[in-house]
């Protein structure tokens, strides 16, 4: 085996998961000590075999068994089996070379038609459970980039972008309606005197656009300084004020639905819920600090398995389970001994709850219990 061989694609690994690792450390601030597991700890994921080792960005299921799983320098993989062994697969209409330029971020599918999304700014789209895809054109005037797809059913789906705008497509991607009528930007410079501290240091940026079940969405602030939610219906976002010194890092919904509250992650490995409908018209929500012992390592990802079981994950590839509903968690050991960092975890209720934790360097963990 040839070291240099071994040192070009260990880099060429880690290259791939910069970004991703990048956003995390700035958001961490400095690392803390390593939590030290109990001898209880729990063990209820197990990694799956990969056809690559680049940072994996999104998983996505049509059916029980059929997926798809996309990552950084063109990662694309296949699943018929519920996730337990993955094809790796490529896009006819991008050339291999071309394709590795690429880190496909988002995946959405629903009923054998999928969308996925790529950076540099790409979207593809496929009617056959991927068999054959058409690269969809996006206009330059589009307010940001790309950030986020959904697919919601024949011809249907909608797209955020990085300032805020979100779309609606029922034709496929032919033509877009805009469902906002301003961008943050312009809400913020009409508003920012309304006390929502951040706002005017806005860069015109956002990170993280999660949305729930019905369409609401949350934005972060590309400085994790001040956050935003937006309902259909709306002409524009709310801003809100974090309510704590510390910058957000991520935030989402419980168990998926903005009426039942709202989570929110902060450097130093904070994690905070609102534990019922937040007042979307507040400046602030009611949240309460979760009894989390991290260590000061980030969280990047929580996600709420049912009404009681709720899973974390972050730095160093850990994990914390909660089996009240988010009140107190404890360690869960199974990625313990893999180096990396875990960005995201993720249930599929529809599908009988199966769940993924994605991470860097190939790293896939299947929900075992």
């Amino acid at each position: 085996e040839n070291p240099s061989m071994d040192d070009r694609r260990s880099f060429v690994t880690k290259t791939g998961s910069v970004a991703a690792a990048a956003a995390f450390t700035t958001a961490t601030g400095t690392l803390g000590a390593m939590p030290q597991p109990a001898a209880a700890a729990s063990k209820m994921w197990k990694p799956v075999k990969l056809p690559f080792a680049e940072t994996l960005y999104d998983i996505d299921f049509d059916t029980p068994e059929h997926g798809y799983l996309v990552g950084s320098r063109g990662s694309f993989a296949e699943t018929n089996d519920g996730g337990e062994t993955w094809e790796a697969r490529s896009f006819s209409n991008l050339d291999a070379e071309e394709e590795v330029t690429y880190r496909f971020t988002v995946a959405s599918f629903t009923d054998g038609e999928g969308w996925v999304l790529g950076k540099p700014t790409l979207m593809l789209h496929t009617k056959d459970a991927g068999k054959t895809w058409e690269r969809i054109p996006l206009s330059p005037k589009l307010p940001g980039e790309p950030t986020s797809i959904t697919s919601l059913g024949p011809g249907k789906a909608e797209m955020t972008t990085s300032s805020g705008a979100v779309y609606v497509t029922e034709n496929a991607g032919r033509n877009w309606k805009a469902q906002v009528k301003e961008t943050i930007d312009a809400t913020l410079n009409r508003i920012s005197s309304s006390g929502v501290s951040g706002a005017s240091y806005f860069t015109g940026n956002i990170i993280s656009q999660i949305r729930d079940d019905d369409g609401a969405y949350l934005a972060v602030s590309s400085r994790g300084n001040f956050f935003l939610t937006w309902e259909p219906g709306n002409d524009f976002w709310i801003p809100h004020n974090r309510g704590t010194p510390r910058r957000i890092q991520n935030m989402g919904f419980v168990e998926g639905d903005i009426n039942k509250g709202v989570w929110m992650t902060l450097n130093g490995g904070k994690l905070f819920i609102c534990y019922s409908e937040p007042d979307l018209k507040a400046d602030t929500f009611d949240f309460k600090e979760a009894n989390i012992k991290t260590g000061g390592y980030g969280l990047t990802d929580v996600a709420w398995r049912n009404k009681d079981e709720v899973w974390a994950v972050g730095g160093s590839n850990t994990m914390y389970v909660s089996t009240d509903g988010g009140r107190n968690f404890s360690f869960d050991k199974s990625a313990n001994d893999i180096p990396g960092n875990l960005y995201n975890v993720k249930f599929f209720k529809e599908f009988g709850n199966k769940g993924f934790a994605l991470g860097s360097n190939g790293l896939l963990l299947k929900y075992v219990g």
